[in-house]
């Protein structure tokens, strides 16, 4: 991960933003879950920078899109507690992934707020989209 990556998957989610209609704050971490790029869009909610930074390192810290985590952490779920253990437990976060087989690793993450749980899945997925394609 390094800044003039970051900096381009920060803007392809807020393109993806202005798309669906939505003001979102949008954080990009390295592996070891430190900020490496953040915006925050005019109007984005007051939660968005605090929510957006924690999907993204959710989503490193537990190699999986924080979409996947809501049925996981309900009362009796095989997370169950996790949430108040200072994860963000829904969409939004997106973890990004380098090499291939044994190999592969998570390298940093993406994480959204301020749309619909959809709009910031949309916008993580059009920021890891870049990540895919470098």
């Amino acid at each position: 991960m390094n800044l003039e990556l970051a900096l381009r998957m920060t803007e392809a989610a807020m393109k993806q933003a202005f798309r669906e209609g939505a003001a979102i704050s949008v954080a990009i971490v390295d592996e070891g879950g430190n900020l490496v790029s953040f915006q925050r869009m005019e109007g984005a909610e007051i939660s968005g920078p605090s929510l957006a930074r924690g999907k993204a390192y959710t989503s490193v810290a537990l190699r999986r899109a924080t979409s996947e985590l809501a049925a996981l952490t309900v009362p009796g779920g095989e997370l169950a507690g996790l949430a108040g253990a200072g994860f963000v437990c829904f969409g939004g976060g997106v973890p990004l992934w380098s090499g291939y087989g044994e190999g592969e690793r998570v390298v940093g993450g993406v994480g959204v707020s301020g749309g619909t749980i959809t709009q910031d899945v949309a916008c993580a997925e059009a920021a890891a989209s870049v990540w895919d394609a470098r």
